[in-house]
């Protein structure tokens, strides 16, 4: 992967130099440039009105420092931020995401993603992220507690239901959205949508949790059926075992596949008789256990258990979903999982696939349904909880089931579209890119400069 055209080449260049120590951002500012390349020698405008100049800038990073008091009454510190990027086509929106790993690299590369996706959802949303490098693993409910106050007690002055609408992500879950909530509507003595991701009885929106699984599996769906193939009687391998993994267990078994492997950070299992997403739950929500536990039960006496979770590439499938984390398949595994036979991934995480896995992928056929578009489904069904907010309704689980699916097959038609439209007929990498870039720019250009 290499950008060609001057004007994005310059671009790319200066950041990566101001931007030396930031890999991850950096490899998805260059996935999008390459993919733009078509559209901005067909539109010289982008050019004169700095728009990729801009685009790579978020408008505002917010770092602060958390403190809080664990159970033994010793004070710990933690790192905060949000990276408010791009509000073009609407309020700043995306995750909150509690992990170690968390730095301003990792925020940047995915408010940066964040741009696309929500704008390819239609819905008015800008890009955003946010997090801390706190980690809610072996945290008691009140340290928990504390530390989300204590987040919330700077957040809240950055963020507003028509300013900046965070949510949840990998570490923030109900239990940590509803302690920041509390937080906020104490602070600014209001009740308004402001976090999505909410309790049901507070704000929250039916098939939420669900969203970002079945949202994949829809837009797989879309994907396999333009290409005269199906979910029906396919063997699936998803990484991960939280909510977007357990969801799409269960979407891509009603559409007739067999799950016959999921993971998580330890190892994965691989079951022949297929993988029932309630056993899941029941592991992962429930017992909150590791997923190796799952040979204890019944269920799982047909089971294997693997330690490591990178061999489950090794398992031959038809459909492939990584559902994990960044870049968990690398060009070895994407070379494994095509000599096994697998025709089609989707990406149910965020740039789980690197660029040279994604090479492989297409220089051999496999259909590739990339995160930005195939994992929209979980923002989407946020900003539908927005609506929900603002207008004081709540609409039943069937009622946004049905926007969700709408919603993803409108992601992929245009960017099935977009990709036709620029001479590159079924990349939907491309497409993806070239639909959510043109709504943010054209919104740009509109809304002029700001001095």
């Amino acid at each position: 992967m290499a950008i060609n055209n001057k004007y994005l080449k310059t671009v790319y260049d200066g950041l990566k130099q101001r931007n030396a120590d930031q890999p991850e951002f950096l490899e998805a500012v260059e996935e999008v440039l390459v993919s733009l390349e078509p559209v901005i020698e067909a539109r010289p405008e982008i050019e004169k009105n700095a728009i990729i100049e801009r685009l790579v800038e978020p408008e505002r990073i917010v770092m602060f420092r958390v403190s809080w008091v664990d159970d033994n009454g010793k004070v710990q510190v933690n790192r905060g931020y949000r990276v408010q990027f791009n509000s073009a086509i609407g309020p700043y929106k995306g995750g909150l995401r509690l992990h170690p790993s968390v730095n301003l690299s990792i925020l940047k590369f995915l408010g940066f993603e964040q741009i696309f996706k929500n704008s390819l959802t239609t819905l008015p949303i800008g890009g955003g992220k946010g997090g801390s490098d706190f980690d809610p693993k072996g945290k008691s409910d009140n340290e928990i507690m504390r530390f989300c106050q204590s987040f919330m007690t700077e957040l809240f002055r950055h963020i507003g239901p028509d300013t900046d609408v965070p949510a949840g992500d990998i570490g923030t879950g109900g239990r940590e959205i509803g302690y920041m909530f509390g937080q906020y509507k104490r602070l600014r003595n209001e009740f308004t949508g402001v976090l999505t991701g909410k309790a049901i009885g507070s704000g929250g929106s039916l098939a939420r949790t669900e969203a970002t699984g079945y949202g994949l599996c829809y837009f797989v769906d879309e994907m396999l059926k333009a290409n005269g193939k199906s979910f029906k009687g396919q063997k699936v391998v998803i990484s991960g075992s939280g909510n977007v993994a357990i969801y799409a267990c269960q979407k891509a078994t009603q559409l007739g596949a067999k799950v016959i492997a999921v993971s998580d950070s330890n190892g994965y299992i691989e079951d022949d008789n297929g993988i029932d997403y309630r056993n899941l739950q029941l592991i992962k929500e429930q017992k909150r256990d590791r997923i190796k536990t799952y040979l204890d039960y019944d269920f799982g006496k047909n089971a294997k258990y693997t330690e490591g979770c990178n061999g489950i590439w090794t398992i031959p499938c038809d459909i492939a979903l990584p559902c994990a984390t960044q870049n968990e398949i690398n060009e070895e595994s994407a070379k494994i999982l095509i000599k096994n036979g697998c025709y089609a991934v989707g990406e149910g995480a965020n740039m789980p696939s690197t660029p040279e896995a994604i090479a492989q992928y297409k220089a051999a056929g496999v259909l590739f349904a990339p995160a930005k578009a195939a994992n929209a489904g979980g923002v989407a069904t946020s900003a539908l909880e927005m609506c929900q907010n603002s207008a004081r309704l709540s609409w039943s689980f069937e009622e946004v089931d049905s926007k969700l699916k709408e919603i993803m097959q409108t992601i992929y038609k245009n960017a099935a579209e977009a990709a036709e439209k620029y001479g590159h007929k079924g990349d939907l990498q491309v497409g993806a890119n070239i639909a959510g870039f043109e709504k943010v720019c054209n919104a740009m250009l509109w809304q002029g400069v700001s001095y």
